[in-house]
């Protein structure tokens, strides 16, 4: 049986961006039963130092974070992040999923906006890096959004390839960063047809031979929600169950991160459903 952990904080549906605390007004008790597995683990995330968010940041960004009211559970957001990420590097966990009270994809080097306060990914594979042999890491990006932060400070890094299936096409000169276009004709997609392109580009990932694979679920993709690709919940249960088995093949960690999206029926859905994927896995 795999080893999951599970990432919370209870001050992320009642702090930080308003647009993202309803979504988790019922956790963490919808996931009473998926927590009542003998090799699934709930820990509170961990407030992250500023010395470690200055890894990747500037000063002057963090000061003015610091101001932000409602980035106020940015550092929580981190804490989770690096800690599952570092128990996954020290093969203490096979999987992890983790909440988050604040975006992430779209903090760059200097600069943060629309509920992304800081970049946590990228701030914890840095930290990893530091305290690990594990170097090679792959980011699957399933947000609506344009991971623009994500792909600013992994600019010059040979050794994270980041996919990201969002609304445009692009591909680096090293073929390390590459975004797909999922929209289709008025942002719906058909039974399957996401997850044929995504299957369409896995192989880069068995080709890369990551160490570590990671997720950046986003459901604002979900055709109620405000950046739609006509999604449904099984989509996001069907993509998981593509991620689990590529991580099973390659016999790595597998982490997802929470990304955008404002649904609470969406959100108690799909996340324990995940969970429980990662642990059946």
């Amino acid at each position: 049986m795999k080893k999951v952990g599970v990432y919370y904080h209870p001050a992320f549906k009642t702090q930080g961006y308003l647009t993202l605390r309803g979504r988790l007004l019922d956790f963490p008790g919808v996931l009473d039963q998926v927590l009542q597995k003998p090799n699934v683990r709930l820990f509170e995330c961990p407030r992250a130092s500023r010395e470690m968010v200055l890894k990747v940041h500037p000063w002057e960004m963090v000061a003015l974070v610091d101001l932000e009211d409602e980035c106020r559970t940015a550092y929580e957001s981190v804490g989770g992040v690096v800690a599952a990420m570092e128990a996954l590097a020290r093969g203490e966990l096979d999987r992890a999923f983790c909440f988050t009270g604040s975006g992430g994809h779209h903090a760059g080097l200097r600069e943060f906006w629309d509920s992304s306060c800081f970049n946590y990914v990228v701030i914890a594979l840095t930290h990893v890096r530091e305290v690990s042999p594990r170097r090679r890491f792959a980011i699957i990006d399933t947000d609506a959004q344009h991971a623009g932060g994500t792909l600013q400070l992994l600019d010059k890094d040979p050794e994270v390839l980041h996919l990201c299936f969002c609304r445009s096409d692009y591909c680096s000169a090293d073929g390390l960063a590459v975004e797909i276009n999922v929209y289709l004709h008025r942002g719906q997609t058909g039974p399957g047809q996401y997850q044929e392109k995504m299957r369409g580009h896995l192989h880069r990932v068995r080709e890369f031979k990551p160490e570590l694979l990671i997720w950046y679920c986003g459901f604002n993709s979900h055709k109620d929600d405000y950046a739609s690709l006509g999604l449904t919940e099984a989509d996001y249960l069907a993509a998981c169950d593509l991620l689990a088995s590529l991580a099973g093949e390659m016999e790595i960690p597998l982490q997802v991160v929470l990304g955008g999206g404002t649904l609470r029926q969406v959100a108690a859905t799909v996340i324990p459903g995940i969970i429980q994927r990662l642990a059946d896995d």
